[in-house]
């Protein structure tokens, strides 16, 4: 019989259909994607070709010297950006009803290496480490401005989660408003602690602990695993065991291991499923409300296996054919190098 899940942290159902039951196994791509090489010719990202992006906000030296390469991570914004650093913030009424205001935001662009095809499952810790320094870096540089209230940071990986360039790299996105999105997660998490007084976020991560059975990985200072009501197969939470509302607060330590957790589990997912298209993106507090109780900042890695269609889009409502329970067991038993 089918099951469906609520999602605590959101109010959102889930609908498990086990009559289309699969699995795990059974959503491994048939052949890990073909790599390029070092160095692709006219990819804006790549060593050598700095001239073809706008003047870099952010630098990292290159940790091994990579053949002459004087850099291994730069932040660039983005040439085609969502949102500008320009405008008028002011609301604008269109007739009796709507209101518009100006794409004012930051929209910036992560290189994650000088390489084309080094990909994060292949990278050092410290490699990482320079990803996430990063991050903490340029959320902090936008913090400061105070046009922003929101600042998400993602990654597409691979056609099916939008990216077009192969080049690993990610962005970050720093916006004048607060998504409905992210005001309802929001939303829920504050009144959840005005009735508790507890952080709803940090009970979800203290039960999947003490639960196990949707746990990938557990470190002395973050946990992996699968929600209890993923919305798509092999749908995973990095979350931190201390409680922080926002990422912009973590400590050098605490980059470095959400880093080498980060590596594992994308690792896991290179080799278990076979080099999957994904999204990841950091949840964190909105700006104004960084040093409040009610949140606990985490990142969501979406596996990109299956198509939304007609009945997801029309009720909100997610169609999940394989338990988060049988998929984490899956991946702790992946074995990776």
């Amino acid at each position: 019989m089918p099951e469906i899940r609520q999602d605590v942290t959101t109010k959102e159902w889930v609908i498990f259909a086990k009559e289309r039951a699969k699995r795990p196994e059974d959503f491994k791509r048939g052949v890990n994607r073909e790599l390029s090489s070092p160095y692709v010719d006219g990819c804006p990202f790549c060593a050598g070709n700095e001239a073809m992006t706008i003047s870099e906000v952010y630098r990292q030296p290159s940790p091994h010297g990579m053949g002459g390469v004087d850099w291994g991570l730069r932040v660039v914004p983005n040439l085609f950006p969502a949102l500008v650093d320009k405008g008028d913030l002011a609301r604008i009424a269109e007739g009796n009803l709507f209101h518009r205001l100006d794409g004012v935001g930051q929209h910036e662009v992560v290189i994650e290496t000088p390489l084309h095809n080094r990909f994060i499952h292949e990278m050092g810790d410290d490699e990482t480490t320079a990803i996430i320094d990063a991050y903490r870096a340029r959320f902090t540089e936008l913090r400061d401005d105070d046009r922003f209230k929101v600042i998400l940071i993602f990654k597409n990986h691979g056609k099916a989660a939008g990216t077009s360039l192969e080049h690993p790299h990610s962005q970050i996105i720093a916006t004048p408003v607060v998504p409905a999105h992210i005001r309802n997660k929001y939303e829920i998490a504050t009144a959840y602690f005005d009735d508790t007084e507890r952080c709803i976020y940090c009970n979800v991560v203290q039960e999947e602990i003490r639960l196990e059975k949707r746990i990938v990985l557990l470190t002395d200072a973050f946990v992996a695993f699968h929600p209890f009501a993923s919305r798509a197969p092999f749908e995973t939470w990095i979350a931190p065991l201390k409680h922080r509302s926002s990422f912009g607060r973590i400590t050098d330590e605490e980059a470095a291991d959400f880093a080498a957790v980060l590596r594992i589990v994308l690792r896991k997912m290179y080799v278990g499923l076979g080099d999957p298209d994904f999204n990841y993106v950091i949840h964190t507090a909105p700006l104004t409300d960084e040093d409040k109780h009610y949140y606990l900042w985490h990142m969501q890695i979406l596996p990109r296996l299956t198509t939304p269609a007609g009945f997801e889009l029309g009720s909100g409502m997610s169609i999940n054919t394989v338990l988060p329970e049988e998929t984490a067991e899956f991946m702790r038993g992946v074995q990776i190098s």
